[in-house]
């Protein structure tokens, strides 16, 4: 995700939603503010979801059409993360039945494992240099190795969705959990009796402001908790290994959470174990390059 300058986006956030800024701490109903998606709205999600390159969204997609006894025609977006590319089949992907939003797919195993195993999925994981497979309600996230190039995956994970679709091939398989088996993801920012005030606002804010600007960029949000005033917040899809992602979270969604409710504080990301290692040796990397350049 391309990230706002610190200095300015929380300026500019401000900007864009002072004109909704409760008026009293007795106006906490955050409905009449946050469940409309007028054109206000997209202005500002697209400083939460930052611009892409200044070609047009039609320009930067590319199709598909495929004829026969089912037509379909496969779209794709560039998302912020140069790794990561949003493919839109006009289909179905994650089933209504399944009460979770996305499902995602970081190694080969997961793609015939429970709870959703998902033999197009698997296929797509075969691809030499392909690293991670997201599934959004309506779009496929592909997400390849930082030395692969697209110009030699892309049309092989064309062939493979066009396949899966055109055949009639179920995308997502339920299967029966067995015991020591994961436990099964639901929507984190469903409605819980059990949820605070205070977190019910966050989730609503989370779900009906940031979601849609997540899931444009080829990703999804999970909401992991809130503890002495932090929201614990996870990236999922493309903006799991996007660059940028710590600076959005500071600079776009910890600035809307604070503005609308006053009980936050901040954001804290959290990191699956192996994306903390893998941050930790970046960083060391990062520290030797600083002492060679030193000793130059």
């Amino acid at each position: 995700m391309s990230a706002l300058p610190s200095s300015s986006a929380p300026r500019i956030i401000c900007r864009a939603l002072r004109s909704s800024r409760p008026s009293s701490r007795s106006a906490r109903q955050l409905t009449t503010h946050i469940t409309t998606r007028s054109a206000s709205l997209r202005a500002h999600v697209h400083i939460i979801a930052p611009s892409r390159p200044s070609m047009s969204r039609r320009a930067a997609r590319t199709g598909l059409a495929i004829g026969g006894t089912r037509s379909i025609f496969i779209q794709t977006e560039n998302t912020p993360n140069a790794d990561a590319l949003k493919f839109l089949p006009n289909h179905r992907v994650v089933p209504e039945e399944i009460n979770t939003p996305f499902i995602e797919y970081l190694n080969p195993r997961s793609t015939i494992s429970p709870p959703y195993p998902s033999p197009l999925a698997a296929k797509l994981m075969n691809i030499d240099g392909i690293t991670s497979v997201f599934y959004g309600a309506d779009f496929i996230t592909v997400t390849k190795a930082g030395d692969a190039n697209w110009a030699h995956v892309r049309p092989e994970i064309f062939a493979l969705i066009t396949e899966a679709i055109t055949s009639g091939e179920t995308i997502v398989n339920v299967a029966e959990r067995k015991e020591g088996d994961a436990d099964v993801e639901e929507d984190s920012l469903a409605y819980n009796e059990d949820d605070s005030e205070v977190v019910g606002m966050i989730k609503e804010l989370l779900e009906t402001r940031i979601r849609p600007a997540i899931q444009e960029d080829g990703g999804d949000i999970e909401f992991r908790g809130f503890d002495d005033g932090y929201v614990k917040l996870k990236l999922r899809g493309a903006c799991r290994t996007c660059d940028s992602s710590t600076v959005t979270l500071k600079n776009g969604i910890e600035g809307m959470l604070m503005h609308y409710i006053e009980e936050v504080k901040g954001v804290h990301q959290i990191l699956d174990q192996e994306e903390e290692i893998a941050m930790e040796e970046f960083s060391k990397f990062e520290e030797k390059l600083k002492h060679q350049k030193a000793a130059q």
